[in-house]
């Protein structure tokens, strides 16, 4: 079977789950029925990382040669959204969008919250195998599930500020831990003692050059923020600040999903601020949005190192951050921008959007966090993984 490495994303389309209608044994009988591996002879030799933090990681993983086959999984909490197990089941599944190389798959979810356990993952890989690599992001999956996977090197990354989102019971069988700030390091290992950890978070340091990277578009906008419209992203911040600049200055805000939008878009406009507010757009659409600033912001503080902060800069902005960002602040550096505290903001946008032009940002993080910087060091983690899995079985 060829090497494959996954990577399950803790998003699941209609959380929380509702009860399935099928069983384990329903899923076994569909998955054994099918074939979902590519042919021996069909190799992907050139593969672009590209995309965004849940695609780069093992597009990486496959053009470093830790691997061969790339795959992302997520779950649904409906058996109308879990497209690979209604393909299984009988029904049609949609093709679904990934650069090449990559595979998605959507596997039905349990009824239950997360931790997410899936009777339908559960079932192909009990027909296909597990995978070599496990990457299990955010909320995570259940123990069973990792059971199931219990050759694969499993690696967990939180994603989100909180250093580590899974009980003890689930994280015990992680080999691997990739955090995003220094005091994370401090509470895995507090947690888990001999941990192989790393300050390595999976959106900042897998940037891709290739997705982001300057366009020559015209600077028609002074600053650009790229964020959910969750209170977390902290977009009032940014109101804030431009609020005591002169209206002049000219912003553009790129949301994705959350709840907030047409609250802030109301508040914007009440104090008469001059924002454009665009999205959700694809990654293409992101770089060519953000080409048009000359600032990238930044403002969460309860944040898991936004892989954001290495997307502006590939663009070739300079960045201005909340200073008490929690997780992400070692990608601000004199090179590449600045952080500020809440009550200044304003002053050092001010200062970065007249002194954009003298910074290099895409040459410094070309030099240090583009991916095949950061695969090596993964690459190190792994064999040091496999290495004490090995000592284990010889003892």
């Amino acid at each position: 079977m060829r090497r494959t490495v996954v990577a399950i994303s803790d998003y699941c389309d209609g959380a929380p789950p509702s009860p399935s209608r099928h069983h384990l044994q329903d899923f076994h009988r569909a998955w054994g029925r099918i074939d979902v591996a590519p042919p021996a002879g069909d190799v992907q030799v050139d593969v672009q990382v590209v995309g965004g933090y849940l695609e780069r990681l093992p597009l990486a993983a496959v053009a470093a040669g830790l691997a061969e086959r790339a795959e992302v999984w997520q779950f649904a909490g409906s058996d109308e959204a879990a497209f690979d197990s209604a393909a299984a089941l009988g029904g049609t599944a949609p093709d679904l969008p990934a650069p090449a190389g990559l595979t998605r798959r959507v596997f039905r979810a349990d009824g239950h919250a997360a931790p997410y356990g899936s009777a339908d993952a559960l079932a192909h890989i009990a027909r296909h195998g597990a995978p070599d690599i496990l990457c299990v992001w955010g909320l995570g999956v259940t123990e069973e599930l990792l059971d199931a996977c219990e050759d694969s090197i499993r690696i967990y990354n939180s994603i989100d500020a909180p250093a580590i989102r899974i009980p003890p019971a689930i994280s015990r069988d992680f080999d691997i831990f990739l955090t995003g700030a220094e005091w994370q390091l401090a509470e895995i290992r507090a947690r888990h003692p001999g941990a192989i950890c790393a300050v390595l978070p999976i959106g900042p340091e897998f940037a891709s050059d290739v997705t982001f990277h300057p366009t020559g578009a015209a600077k028609d906008y002074d600053v650009v923020y790229v964020a959910a419209t969750q209170a977390y992203k902290r977009h009032d911040l940014l109101l804030d600040a431009l609020d005591r600049l002169p209206r002049s200055i000219r912003a553009l805000c790129v949301v994705g999903y959350g709840e907030m939008t047409d609250n802030l878009r109301a508040e914007a406009i009440r104090r008469g601020l001059n924002i454009d507010w665009v999205g959700p757009v694809s990654h293409d659409e992101v770089n060519a949005l953000i080409n048009r600033a000359k600032v990238g912001v930044v403002c969460g503080v309860d944040d898991g190192a936004p892989a954001i902060l290495t997307e502006y800069m590939l663009a070739g902005l300079p960045v201005l951050a909340n200073e008490r960002l929690v997780c992400g602040r070692q990608y601000i550096r004199p090179d590449t921008g600045l952080t500020a505290a809440e009550d200044r903001f304003h002053l050092a946008l001010a200062h970065l959007v007249e002194r954009h032009a003298s910074y290099d940002p895409r040459a410094v993080v070309q030099a240090n966090w583009t991916w095949p910087h950061s695969i090596r060091h993964l690459s190190a983690l792994i064999e040091m993984a496999r290495s004490r899995r090995a000592g284990k079985v010889s003892a």
